[in-house]
């Protein structure tokens, strides 16, 4: 049998069940999230452990990337009686606001080891690139933009 040793961990449950993700009155609960550029894209990083691909969802709409998530509960046999339970469930959700550099239309998403990995990358029309200067003598010179 396990034994709870942290009465206030089981206040933060009950307050959980009863205010949080379980209810109809509830919000989604944020997810943790890393974020970092590499090269000519950002890479985007969520934990989601325990959670099956098919209950993850992505939507892109006016810039904002919108990721929810669905913690379902184990199936259990019968005469199973629960003795911790501090897993969440519910819906998980976190949105992002992408800016107009980056190119939603080729976002890439991969689900590994419980963490749901989106690679963004820079427009095209973002990038740095050169521009050809006229000068009267007819000689070009490139410069960065």
């Amino acid at each position: 049998m396990l034994i709870r040793t942290d009465p206030f961990r089981e206040i933060d449950r009950l307050a959980q069940q009863f205010f949080g993700s379980q209810g109809t009155w509830s919000r989604p609960t944020p997810m943790p999230m890393d974020a970092y550029r590499q090269g000519d894209q950002y890479v985007v990083s969520f934990d989601l452990p325990g959670i099956s691909p098919d209950a993850i969802d992505l939507d892109v709409e006016r810039n904002v990337l919108t990721v929810k998530a669905e913690r379902r509960p184990l199936e259990r046999g019968e005469g199973v009686q629960m003795q911790v339970s501090e897993r969440p469930l519910g819906v998980f959700s976190r949105q992002l606001f992408l800016g107009d550099t980056l190119d939603a239309d080729r976002i890439e998403a991969s689900y590994e080891a419980g963490v749901l990995t989106l690679k963004i990358p820079i427009a095209e029309e973002a990038k740095p690139r050169k521009i050809a200067i006229a000068s009267a003598d007819s000689d070009r010179k490139q410069i960065d933009a």
